[in-house]
């Protein structure tokens, strides 16, 4: 074993190499600091003093770890290296803890946090990305005594480390990692147990509306969907046991906006909890939880991954009772992603930054060129000051995004016509990868809906969702271009 220390004002360097059992004395020559450590069997403890009088430091050096520390002008630094060689998380789950502290990344900017927070080196290898850890179980030193980790169903040091990355971009204190978006719907559902109400927006995602009408209603649990274009019309759909308020702004595929700041009041005037889907937007774009928003969710799978090889999702709030209500749950039902998963949505979150700056810019571009089409009769873009709730838009978000809808001259015949002949943009469900993709949400996405739900939503036969991803944007638009030539 190595017992390395350092001093950064650069008095001293000391470099020992111990057996098991055997001690150690070293002494500093300047007689500025002494050392006296003893190092014995497994499990027993390594004390150390510093004579300058500003630390002393005891430390359980464990069969096979390694404990560094470094001294910076005198003052001591220390970072204890768990057996898995990650590095310790607050109560073994995901609250920031890291060796740079708390405050230094907590302030830097968006893809500063992306790129490091929960991302520290391998502490034996030295490697920059941490490795996967594929255990299942983690090994206890005594009865009922671990390293914060038991089990991976309960807590993984790889899905650990997402969970405190997707946090921080979302501002918020805890993150909770599930199987995929849904999994993360039902799990939140089922805190408000039998008897409950929810308020959902009514153009949300068709897989939400089809669990809270044919999942949640058979356990008991009732849904009103109510239009909030205007936020106030959610006062008359309130009850005595309503219990979250559900919405997703923009929606699913209309693209229309919802008040958060505003909904988030009402919400709580009535006691009840605010869930916003920020899958469309991404933490870059929007932060709910600074708007009033108690809950967050994504769909893992969309922009924050965004290479479409991965089906996760997540939840992030900052209240102690809710989290520890929803990590329960995520525990006993057990709709946790693998730690494969979690490792390639945390790469994803890397350049989630410089794909949602293209993938806006991109959209942009689109949507501007198919408004000036005379093949299309409406394009849906919050970003064009044609949307009747841009200014919204521009007040509660960074930017817009890279989702946009429109309706093509001709009904469901053209638009059939249209996605039969795209090149670039493949016709496939899902979004947000970096991979443009064209879907037809009546006959698609949202084919769960009844025809008068479709119809009351806007999600018409006619109506075509773009995902725009990162090509080269010129090339996206010639694809568009000769597609509408042909419907």
């Amino acid at each position: 074993e190595i017992l390395n220390g350092s001093f950064a004002n650069g008095y001293h360097e000391l470099n020992s190499i111990h057996d098991d059992a055997e001690g150690f004395n070293g002494s500093f020559t300047n007689g500025y600091s002494e050392f006296d450590d003893s190092i014995h069997d497994d499990d027993e403890v390594l004390n150390e003093s510093f004579t300058n009088g500003h630390h002393e430091l005891n430390g359980i050096h464990n069969n096979g770890q390694i404990f560094n520390e470094s001294l910076i002008n005198g003052r001591r630094e220390s970072n204890g290296i768990h057996s898995n060689g990650y590095e310790s998380l607050t109560n073994g789950h995901n609250e920031l803890n890291d060796n740079h502290g708390e405050s230094f990344l907590a302030e830097r900017g968006f893809g500063t946090r992306a790129i490091h927070i929960g991302q520290d080196p391998d502490p034996y290898t030295g490697a920059v990305i941490p490795p996967i850890s594929l255990s299942t179980t983690f090994k206890q030193s005594s009865i009922g005594t671990n390293k914060g980790y038991e089990y991976s169903r309960s807590s993984n040091p790889t899905r650990n480390a997402f969970e405190q990355a997707i946090a921080a971009l979302e501002k918020a204190k805890y993150g909770i990692a599930f199987s995929s978006g849904s999994a993360t719907t039902a799990t939140i559902v089922t805190t408000i147990g039998t008897g409950g109400h929810i308020i959902s927006v009514n153009d949300v995602y068709g897989g939400t509306n089809r669990y809270f009408s044919k999942v949640a209603h058979s356990q008991g649990i009732s849904t009103t969907f109510v239009n909030l274009l205007d936020p106030h019309k959610i006062e008359s759909a309130f009850r005595p046991n309503t219990k979250i308020v559900w919405v997703e702004t923009p929606t699913n595929p209309t693209l229309r906006l919802v008040d958060i700041k505003n909904v988030a009041e009402i919400t709580h005037n009535h006691g009840a909890i605010l869930v916003v889907d920020n899958t469309f937007m991404s933490p870059y774009f929007q932060n709910p939880l600074e708007l009033g928003a108690d809950i967050v969710v994504h769909s893992v799978t969309k922009y924050i991954n965004g290479h479409s090889d991965v089906i996760m999702g997540v939840a992030v709030m900052n209240d102690k009772a809710i989290y520890e209500k929803v990590k329960f749950l995520q525990n006993a039902i057990g709709a946790v992603p693998s730690p494969f998963d979690s490792w390639l949505a945390n790469r994803g979150l890397k350049t989630l930054h410089v794909r949602m700056k293209q993938h806006q810019e991109n959209a942009l571009t689109i949507a501007r060129f198919l408004e000036s089409s005379d093949k299309v009769e409406e394009v849906i873009y919050p970003g064009l000051e044609s949307h009747p709730q841009h200014d919204l838009a521009k007040k509660q978000a960074k930017g817009f995004g890279g989702m946009l809808s429109f309706k093509i001259k001709g009904g469901f015949e053209a638009a059939d016509t249209f996605l039969r002949n795209i090149k670039l943009f493949t016709l496939a469900e899902s979004l947000g990868g970096v991979e443009s993709l064209a879907e037809h949400p009546a006959k698609m996405t949202h084919a769960s809906l009844t025809p008068e739900h479709r119809e009351a939503v806007g999600v018409t036969d006619n109506l075509i969702r773009l995902s725009v991803g990162i090509e080269d944007v010129a090339d996206l638009v010639a694809d568009l271009k000769q597609a509408l030539e042909i419907a």
